[in-house]
């Protein structure tokens, strides 16, 4: 291993320099501050400080200046230079301070991602504390809008409705930023804990295993939030019929409009961090965005034209399907003994759920859409079940159907190769884990290693002549006496 170093090891024993130093008389090394090792930068020592600085202008001054007696025999022209260079050290050392605040919190930021979003939720907070009624403008940020009041004779226990306006884009971007905290929270202060005590070195695999469970966590809670929404509509457990029924569905009680925009929130942010590069990117990235602009289109065209109920359908089929997907790849990266059941498992769950279910709903849009309830366009009465959002519905979700068939292939192959060779690898990631990128990893970590103790070994002085290699610092081959 020693062959391949980089640089060649000095020999910088303590005797050479030792005997060096008695042939020669030459200085002694400078002595250490401290047994740290480095310099201590406990506190702002980067510059001089304050005093140091008016200390150093006051020597030059007294230096430019005839001797004199008494201080009171000082000219006015020095004291005002004085205090000038007083005044201009102080500025200097305000605004250094202040960007030496700003590096700092810069740097906190950058190491811990949800400091941001958290930042920015304290603010919202702190504007709705000021005025904690729906007249405060951030009311329609933290909670829902447009709610309805009950109609004249009715059973005040009613569930109240909600309908649907411009400010609900103000509540999905207030949970835009809820998820990003809860994201980045989550995935550094939880995950990357988990994840090192599963013995994943690698920061790849770290990354990867860390997404993939926060995936498994949020779906893990909104799969049976989404079924037991379902539950109490009339399209319990997808029956296509209550899609088109008594349409359209312009108003929903509280808890499926905040599980509609919540998921929404979900998807959009998800997309931010896709166009971002926050994950890394695999194979299949072009097929990845164009999954997230149709599952985005569908969303707001199925709310703003009061296709909700199929909408959510096709929400519970994404995602129950995408907890066992996160939770299998998840289980592989730790090489968990279940790992084989659970995948098979896994494949039929995503069949059944992405493929069969919702070859369901398509086929529904061709035999029910134009025959189960009103079949017209009236902007007045918001009737929008006509033959263009008939094309509309079927294209956007066979697009989805034929991602899901690309992804289904490859599902398949790994399968395959499971089978065969009992090696459960995802084709979609761009050499994942892979040994060259362990390798690369390997040399950074070398060359930190190497930076860190050529920093630790002292300098020696201009005038020392040490001997490193048996030769001195000037070039000339140094003898023993001997």
């Amino acid at each position: 291993m020693a062959d391949s170093e980089p640089f060649p090891v000095l020999n910088t024993s303590a005797d050479q320099f030792s005997s060096a130093a008695d042939q020669n008389n030459a200085a002694r090394r400078r002595r250490k501050s401290s047994g740290l090792g480095q310099e201590i930068r406990a506190g702002d020592t980067g510059a001089p400080s304050l005093g140091t600085g008016l200390a150093r202008i006051q020597d030059q001054d007294a230096a430019s200046t005839p001797p004199s007696s008494s201080h009171s025999s000082a000219s006015p022209s020095a004291n005002g230079r004085l205090g000038a260079a007083h005044d201009k050290e102080k500025r200097f050392s305000k605004r250094r301070k202040a960007r030496s605040l700003l590096r700092r919190c810069v740097r906190y930021a950058v190491k811990h991602t949800w400091a941001l979003p958290l930042a920015l939720l304290l603010v919202f907070l702190a504007l709705y504390a000021v005025n904690p009624t729906e007249s405060n403008p951030v009311h329609h940020f933290i909670f829902l809008s447009y709610k309805l009041p009950l109609e004249a004779g009715a059973d005040p226990d009613t569930p109240p409705q909600y309908g649907k306006g411009l400010w609900d884009f103000a509540f999905v971007s207030f949970y835009i930023v809820v998820l990003s905290f809860t994201r980045e929270l989550i995935m550094q202060e939880m995950l990357r804990p988990l994840a090192i005590y599963c013995g994943l070195k690698s920061r790849g695999k770290q990354a990867r295993f860390m997404e993939q469970m926060y995936t498994a966590i949020y779906f893990s809670v909104l799969g049976p939030a989404g079924m037991y929404v379902m539950s109490r509509t009339p399209v319990w457990y997808f029956n296509t019929r209550g899609m088109y029924e008594n349409f359209p569905h312009m108003t929903h009680e509280a808890y499926f409009k905040f599980y509609y925009l919540f998921q929404a929130a979900y998807w959009a942010q998800q997309a931010i961090v896709l166009l971002l590069g926050m994950e890394k990117p695999r194979k299949d990235f072009k097929e990845l965005v164009g999954h997230h602009i149709v599952s985005l289109v569908l969303i707001g065209l199925s709310y703003r034209f009061h296709f909700t109920y199929m909408g959510l359908a096709v929400y519970i089929t994404h995602d129950i399907s995408d907890f066992f997907l996160a939770t299998s790849k998840s289980l592989n990266y730790v090489d968990s003994s279940i790992m084989g059941p659970y995948f098979a498992f896994f494949v039929c769950s995503w069949i059944y759920l992405r493929h069969y279910l919702n070859l369901k709903i398509l086929y529904s849009i061709l035999t029910e859409f134009a025959t189960i309830g009103p079949y017209e366009l009236n902007w007045e009465t918001q009737q929008y079940k006509c033959l263009l959002a008939q094309v509309i519905a079927f294209s956007l979700l066979a697009a989805l159907q034929s991602l899901n068939l690309f992804w289904l292939f490859f599902i398949i192959r790994i399968a395959y190769r499971f089978v065969v060779t009992n090696v459960a690898e995802d084709d979609r990631s761009e050499a994942e884990d892979s040994e060259l990128e362990e390798l690369a990893e390997q040399k950074k970590e070398e060359l930190k290693r190497l930076t860190e103790k050529s920093e630790e070994t002292p300098l020696l002085t201009k005038g020392s002549n040490g001997v490193a290699n048996g030769t001195t610092l000037n070039g000339s081959s140094k003898k023993s006496g001997r």
